[in-house]
């Protein structure tokens, strides 16, 4: 299957400066796939992504990107600026505007239809992560990039966030790149996980990197408690509409203090 982004040999150094971020790193992703990058903090996950997108300069090897390819964006932080008024439908007409009937197409496909009039700074956390999600959605990308996007949900907002990112990819057949330091992601909703520590310090699918010892050095007793939690979801799947019930309620809805992305240091 042809990849939709490849890298090969990357190497990145923070700006300004010549210390390495990340070194040697191969990476692609193909058609349909959920990979997750995870690590520590300072471990190059989020200078990956910009590089992947064309928006950090290398020190060192290549990018390939399949030409006229469409990606949707979730950052991992969007402060919104209190005191000015903004409705969910101004929002998702940000930078050009877009037709009714397209802003409650996806509004409805993220499972929060008839937000349109809703001021974003009323919303929940699981319903401003779930607008995010529905803005990348906009234009139909062949991948979605999610950077941290469950900062500051609770476990139960965490899981239907992701289980609806499952569903969009089934529904659209997507690619999605995760960034993650969630553990619970990891075991869930990946094809192919990548862990890394400024180099690649194992990759495959979650049963195998979940035993790798380079994982397990990484995150310690935690990795065994995920996989059995992942387990339990993927073998018990009568939770679904429980934990998307709780998506409209669970996480933090505030501390959207300004109108700018902010990207995090991965």
């Amino acid at each position: 299957m042809s990849a939709l982004i490849e890298a090969r040999d990357l190497t990145i150094q923070r700006p300004g400066s010549a210390e390495t971020v990340l070194r040697d790193v191969d990476f692609r992703i193909a058609a349909g796939e959920i990979v997750t990058v995870v690590g520590p903090n300072g471990s190059g996950k989020s200078s990956l992504v910009r590089a992947l997108l064309g928006h950090a300069p290398l020190a060192g090897g290549r990018v390939a990107r399949q030409t006229g390819l469409r990606i949707g964006y979730v950052p991992q932080r969007v402060q919104i600026d209190t005191a000015i008024p903004m409705t969910v439908r101004r929002f998702l007409s940000l930078p050009r505007r877009i037709a009714d009937r397209d802003a409650a197409a996806v509004l409805a496909r993220t499972g929060v239809p008839g937000l349109q009039r809703r001021q974003l700074t009323q919303l929940s956390g699981g319903q401003f992560q779930r607008v995010l999600l529905a803005r990348a959605l906009l234009h139909r990308p062949d991948l979605l990039v999610l950077d941290e996007p469950t900062q500051g949900l609770d476990q139960p907002g965490m899981v239907a966030f992701y289980q609806l990112v499952e569903d969009v990819r089934r529904q659209t057949g997507a690619a999605v790149l995760m960034v993650s330091h969630d553990l619970l992601v990891v075991m869930r909703a990946s094809d192919r996980v990548i862990c890394l520590n400024g180099h690649v310090c194992c990759e495959g699918t979650p049963q195998d990197v979940s035993v790798d010892p380079a994982y397990r050095a990484l995150f310690g007793a935690d990795a065994q408690g995920t996989l059995a939690l992942y387990r339990h979801h993927h073998d018990h799947d009568h939770d679904h509409d429980h934990d998307h019930d709780h998506a409209h309620d669970h996480g933090d809805g505030h501390g959207h203090g300004h109108g700018h992305l902010q990207h995090g240091q991965g």
